[in-house]
């Protein structure tokens, strides 16, 4: 662990006031805890699945349709949360989210026919949760600089304990209490840590200038920031713009629908369950090492390997008839899945500076979100037509291959040419 010494400990540190302690490892830690929640209430959909596909009478594509305009309300939330985290800052924004993700999900457990699970879970747990990645990676990349990726590594650790905590939880309260009974339950745990880890997020060093227009609203040390519009008409923009699309194509179809999969292949719930949870393993046990690495060896290189990985996973996966081979593709898509995320994020920063990073990342939502939309309510309407999800599987792998295509023509600057982008 790098050491939490204030002098030292990153270059996001602008001055030396005495005090030994480096805050934003405690920012790391809030934003650590707001991702594991968040995270944990959207891949524990797939646990669902089942439970409201047989409640309602849904076919897989409809049941896949809930949490495509999830991720659609979700994408169109997280821009306002972007404008907003840069505007305002993290902690106000959280705890308003916070109130609607309990919301949503209190509503959803009371539901009793398709409209009203479009409104509570679609649309106002979107609210509550859409805006968490932006404002968690935002609040990461302004107290960071030289360990970025470290920093999305310990993070971004967040969205690992998501499936190792909350798939098992889910399944078990499901199993044991129904459905209804496990949403009330994940409502109570969004009250008791969403709204106590916003009131951690405080503004990093220089931050409070980001609204002053004759303020750079930056770390002494950071170089200057791309507004929007300026990123907009880079090289990297729509590279990074379809790689967030096929990245997110290919991991939300097998958070959505491999669990189902599992238990059309005989397997029982939690078992099945199970493969999140292993997938969450080894996501949390790579996720540092790696971030490291793409520190040390470059951020471009470990995301190749990484997509590689995963394309190959997503073969296995095709072929995989028992629990062990499910589990084996588990640790295997989980080891690729962290090194791609981790350093697929600490691109934004690299590239576009943090002046303007809240609204940057949240102008990525809309392909992120578009791939997690698009991604699992393609596989389902694939095995409603077909009966199989052998296809959609294959096209996952394609998408991780389209991403190792679009990496190499990637440009990230230097310190001393970001202020000079290279134009499309």
């Amino acid at each position: 662990m790098p050491s939490l010494l204030k002098k030292g400990s990153d270059s996001s540190s602008n001055s030396n006031t005495g005090k030994k302690f480096y805050y934003g490892w405690i920012a790391l830690s809030a934003c650590l805890i707001l991702l594991t929640v968040s995270y944990g209430i959207r891949f524990s959909f797939g646990v669902f699945f089942q439970s409201l596909e047989e409640e309602f009478h849904w076919t897989r594509a409809l049941t896949s349709e809930l949490f495509s305009v999830y991720m659609i309300f979700s994408c169109l939330f997280a821009l306002l949360g972007g404008w907003a985290v840069d505007r305002y800052g993290a902690k106000k924004l959280v705890i308003v989210m916070g109130c609607f993700a309990v919301l949503g999900l209190l509503l959803t457990s009371q539901a009793n026919s398709p409209w009203h699970l479009f409104l509570s879970y679609s649309l106002l747990l979107g609210i509550g949760t859409g805006a968490t990645f932006t404002i968690t990676a935002a609040t990461a990349s302004r107290w960071f600089t030289e360990r970025r990726a470290l920093a999305f590594a310990i993070t971004g650790s967040g969205v690992s304990l998501a499936t190792i905590l909350m798939a098992p939880i889910a399944s078990y309260l499901i199993a044991g209490y129904g459905w209804r009974t496990s949403y009330v339950v994940m409502a109570l745990i969004a009250l008791c840590t969403m709204i106590p880890s916003a009131l951690l997020l405080k503004r990093a060093p220089g931050e409070t200038a980001a609204t002053n227009p004759d303020s750079t609203g930056l770390q002494s040390n950071e170089p200057g920031g791309f507004s929007l519009s300026q990123a907009i008409k880079t090289r990297n923009f729509p590279l990074i713009t379809l790689i967030w699309f096929f990245y997110a194509f290919c991991l939300f179809m097998v958070m959505t629908h491999t669990v189902r999969h599992a238990i059309d292949l005989g397997i029982t719930p939690i078992p099945a369950a199970l493969i999140l949870t292993v997938m969450g393993g080894a996501n949390i046990a790579s996720r540092v090492p790696l971030g490291i690495a793409a520190d040390r060896f470059g951020k471009k290189r470990i995301s190749v390997i990484c997509s590689l990985l995963a394309a190959g996973a997503m073969l296995w996966l095709i072929e995989s008839t028992s629990l062990w081979m499910l589990y084996l593709f588990a640790i295997v898509f989980g080891i690729a899945n962290a090194g791609l995320g981790v350093a697929t994020v600490a691109f934004i920063g690299d590239i576009f500076g943090v002046r303007h990073i809240g609204v940057i990342f949240a102008a990525l939502e809309i392909p992120w979100a578009a791939g997690a939309a698009v991604g699992p309510a393609l596989a389902g309407y694939i095995f409603d037509t077909s009966g199989s999800y052998t296809f959609a599987f294959l096209l996952g792998a394609i998408a991780t291959l389209i991403v190792v295509v679009l990496l190499p023509p990637l440009r990230i600057p230097t310190a001393k040419t970001r202020d000079k982008p290279a134009l499309i």
